[in-house]
């Protein structure tokens, strides 16, 4: 019945027995295109309508990336200390303890091993939910171990980035992890195994100024944000005007920054082709 024919014979619904629309159900992307929650993950979570791909962590990475869903996690119980005792609006060691029972996750990155198209792979991922996906020292020492693992196992490494760059509550010590996950990447390559890179939305910051960009092979996502500093500071610093959209994967693609952007749905694919064309083994 019509709510203002309700309203005329008198019938009204306690508000306890009302029917909200449950959370979750439907995703609404920038551009006002909406979907239904399940169709989202179906289609890798990317809209349909525009294209456009959703931000998503390691958990949705790792089950895109891995026959079946099935890997093996490496140092999954490493988490960050507060040698500094920082505080800002709160202290380090509550935000570290906040983000942890809101995303379930240790710190801003997890690192696997598993099956990719039949051939072994090492995986790291970065979780932007965590901390905003900040490098710290858990997050340089986690990569660092799987670079290892790689080179100890001899199996190629693919990172993917999703950072707001160096977490400032560890200072100089997260600022360390760009040097040391570059010299591990040096190891790597000198044991001559792959390293492919993808840069998603975003990746900026330490992140882009070191481990990031320094792949055999540098891939994005469709519209990532990458960069290392935000526009305003750029801007100061050059004293120019900068073209639009001049930190997105299109413009870095056309100018030289990356080897590829590919849509998440053929992402598996394009990664192996990648590993194998490096080793010079038939593409699969």
């Amino acid at each position: 019945m019509a709510w203002f024919k309700r309203t005329e014979k008198g019938i009204q619904t306690p508000t306890e027995d009302k029917k909200d629309v449950p959370k979750g159900l439907w995703y609404k992307s920038p551009t006002g295109k909406i979907i239904d929650a399940e169709e989202l993950e179906k289609n890798f979570y990317v809209s349909p309508e525009d294209g456009y791909h959703v931000r998503i962590g390691s958990k949705e990475y790792f089950a895109i990336l891995f026959d079946d869903n099935e890997f093996e996690e490496l140092d999954a119980n490493i988490t960050s200390k507060d040698p500094l005792k920082f505080v800002d609006t709160k202290k380090y060691n509550d935000r570290l303890k906040d983000a942890m029972d809101k995303t379930k996750l240790k710190d801003a990155v997890r690192t696997a091993v598993g099956k990719s198209k039949g051939k072994d792979l090492v995986v790291c991922c970065m979780d932007f939910a965590f901390i905003g996906g900040s490098m710290g020292s858990v997050v340089g020492e986690k990569i660092a171990r799987g670079i290892d693992h790689a080179i100890k196992n001899k199996l190629p490494f693919v990172m993917i980035s999703k950072s707001g760059g160096a977490r400032m509550m560890e200072a100089a010590m997260s600022l360390m992890q760009m040097a040391k996950t570059s010299a591990k990447l040096a190891q790597l390559a000198e044991a001559g195994l792959p390293y492919i890179s993808l840069c998603t939305d975003p990746t900026t910051g330490g992140t882009t100024a070191s481990y990031a960009m320094l792949g055999d092979i540098n891939i994005s996502e469709p519209g990532a944000l990458i960069g290392f500093a935000g526009p305003r500071v750029v801007k100061d610093t050059t004293g120019k005007e900068l073209p639009e959209g001049f930190q997105t994967a299109e413009f870095l693609l056309e100018h030289g920054f990356l080897d590829f952007i590919t849509h998440r749905k053929n992402l598996k694919d394009k990664i192996n082709q990648y590993i194998d064309l490096i080793q010079n083994q038939p593409i699969r």
